[in-house]
């Protein structure tokens, strides 16, 4: 199966990968990225290019001929975005809506988007970004060209994460940088990343498009997480669009729940069975990760 990554030197692109279970294909901007992974992944065929560039999809979508596009490209610092907001909404807005119509020019039959936690009840540019790529995914889903979406949490250093900063800091000597000790985060590893993106991928192909799929994540206090890498740690105070929670799914969204096996989609219609949520999902009431759990986390993080 080929399988083109938008972003595919990134975080995300690199854990799918990884698992080099089909033929991968990379458009990314970043070139010293792609460098990086040409060395590691020598049979990944790699292009240069920005989402923000219609041609350059239409022409490497028609190339190619992919069986599955999975759009990982994007803008993710939320601080950043705050302050640069068109240049976010340019990558995760308009680059959206073009892999989305590249994606139906060229017939693809699977089109798979990375959402995020914070798409949930937006408070900040990125996540009203992403929001908006999730409405344009599930309403542009057909039979013949199905769409669907994974929502993430944080992945765990990532380069969005703030465990990978937290360890330089660590390593120089440093205290940590906490913005809020009160903060909680559903978080995830990069492993686990690409497995719920493997099986959003499997389940649309062998039945349909049209929803979100994430499921119970664990959590962890900001806090504690900082405590199990140095004693030594300095609040600054919270970053412009950040909040104290972060909603995986929230209160409007349970009607529209489908429970399968320990994954959930949220669909555009309701569901009028029992196979559904009946309380939101967020960072205030998951289950916490317990010190060991965050300790194997931190330090064991995959090349």
């Amino acid at each position: 199966m080929k399988v083109l990554i938008t972003g595919g030197t990134g975080t995300v692109g690199k854990a799918l990968i990884s698992q080099q279970d089909n033929e991968y294909i990379s458009i990314s901007r970043n070139e010293e990225n792609i460098a990086n992974l040409r060395r590691l992944y020598p049979e990944v065929k790699c292009y240069v290019g920005n989402i923000e560039d219609k041609s350059l999809l239409l022409r490497v979508f028609k190339e190619v001929k992919p069986d599955v596009v999975v759009h990982a490209a994007a803008m993710k610092h939320i601080d950043l975005m705050e302050t640069n907001p068109i240049a976010g909404c340019n990558v995760n807005v308009i680059g959206s809506l073009n892999v989305a119509e590249a994606s139906i020019i060229n017939d693809v039959p699977i089109t798979i988007g990375i959402s995020t936690d914070k798409a949930c009840l937006p408070e900040s540019v990125y996540g009203a970004s992403k929001y908006i790529m999730e409405r344009v995914f599930l309403n542009t889903n057909t039979d013949e060209n199905r769409f669907a979406l994974t929502r993430f949490a944080n992945v765990a250093h990532s380069a969005g994460s703030v465990l990978p900063f937290w360890l330089k800091l660590k390593e120089a000597g440093l205290p940590l940088k906490l913005t809020d000790p009160d903060m909680n985060r559903l978080i995830f590893t990069k492993e686990e990343s690409a497995n719920l993106i493997n099986r959003t991928i499997d389940f649309t192909r062998k039945n349909s498009g049209g929803f979100v799929k994430s499921y119970k994540m664990k959590c962890v206090n900001m806090l504690d997480l900082a405590k199990v890498i140095s004693d030594k740690i300095e609040i600054v105070g919270k970053r412009p669009g950040e909040k104290t929670d972060e909603d995986l799914i929230s209160e409007r969204e349970i009607k529209k729940t489908y429970i399968y096996g320990n994954d959930i989609h949220i669909r555009m219609e309701d569901n009028e069975e029992d196979n559904r949520l009946y309380e939101a999902y967020n960072s205030a009431t998951a289950e916490r990760m317990t010190n060991i759990e965050m300790m194997e986390m931190v330090w064991n993080e995959e090349v």
